[in-house]
């Protein structure tokens, strides 16, 4: 195994750790730089601009990286050396690489379907953790984060605390009282005091247990779920999230108030579902047919 121990990295990684980052995120880009190394087999900090040009079509052309990886190795390597080494200021490499980003649009569920795929589950914590997931609109890793005292189900009306969120941001968003009740009734199942949904650890009870339900058990708990409703085999957790954005907005939910509540930077992430709701398009048919009849009269 090559060894990539470098001083420059070790000052790379000082300085990520600075950075108001995931950790997730500040292994990734380390890791990035170390892998640099290994393929030079030598100190990153001696690399020239083409050498890095050269890496990059590497990744693009012998790797096949696209999207979110090639815009992480250019985040990670220019903040390496322009940031840390203080070098490449003048250097193109990082405007010149061009990543196309590819936007599909996500698969919904029907109401039906979702009522289906939630319906097969026996086990109480995932069918309680993805009737949350679909309530809520949450990522699978905002649900399994949740502490007990993130239910403000007393409030008028009652809310959800997500922390720390993507982009470590927190937000709010409604719960139906119902939801409440569910949610309480499972918590006095386990009455784990620091999460709501508590990982199974074996010998140990429920309450006394230190760690949150993990995110592949739940992907895993809806795959098997998916399988047995026989639902569309692209669907996956995250499409939930999307059936809630899509259905929020066909039952009249402003699009802004759904931004703040899906957690989105920006309001063009969120009008992707505008183009999904199957009650707009009826809305456009109706309202263009009311129009074409006004211009008869």
């Amino acid at each position: 195994m090559y060894i990539t121990n470098y001083p420059s990295i070790t000052q790379y990684q000082q300085l990520v750790e600075l950075k108001d980052l995931r950790p997730a995120t500040k292994y990734r880009y380390v890791r990035l730089v170390r892998t640099l190394a290994e393929h030079f087999k030598c100190d990153p900090a001696t690399l020239s601009e083409n050498q890095l040009r050269e890496y990059y079509v590497f990744l693009r052309q012998e790797k096949h990286w696209k999207g979110s990886a090639m815009t992480q190795a250019r985040v990670a390597l220019r903040s390496f050396f322009r940031e840390t080494l203080t070098v490449g200021k003048d250097w193109t490499v990082f405007e010149d690489l061009c990543i196309a980003r590819p936007e599909p649009l996500p698969l919904v569920l029907s109401q039906e379907e979702v009522k289906r795929v939630l319906g097969v589950l026996r086990q109480p914590r995932y069918r309680t953790c993805l009737r949350l997931i679909y309530h809520c609109g949450l990522r699978v890793g905002e649900a399994v984060s949740l502490a007990p005292t993130d239910i403000h189900g007393r409030e008028k009306p009652p809310r959800l605390h997500i922390k720390n969120a993507k982009g470590g941001k927190d937000r709010y968003v409604p719960i139906a009282p119902d939801m409440v009740e569910e949610l309480r009734q499972w918590w006095r199942t386990h009455g784990n005091r620091h999460w709501l949904f508590p990982a199974q650890q074996k010998g140990l009870a429920a309450a006394a247990v230190q760690s949150c339900m993990s995110v592949a058990c739940v992907q895993q708990a809806f795959v098997l779920a998916r399988q047995e409703s026989e639902i569309h085999p692209a669907a996956h957790v995250h499409t939930l999230r999307h059936s809630y954005a899509t259905h929020m907005l066909e039952a009249g939910v402003n699009i802004r108030q759904l931004r703040d509540y899906l957690g989105h930077r920006s309001l063009d992430t969120t009008l992707i579902y505008t183009h999904l709701t199957a009650l707009s398009e009826a809305r456009t048919q109706a309202t263009m047919q009311t129009l074409y009849q006004a211009l008869k009269g």
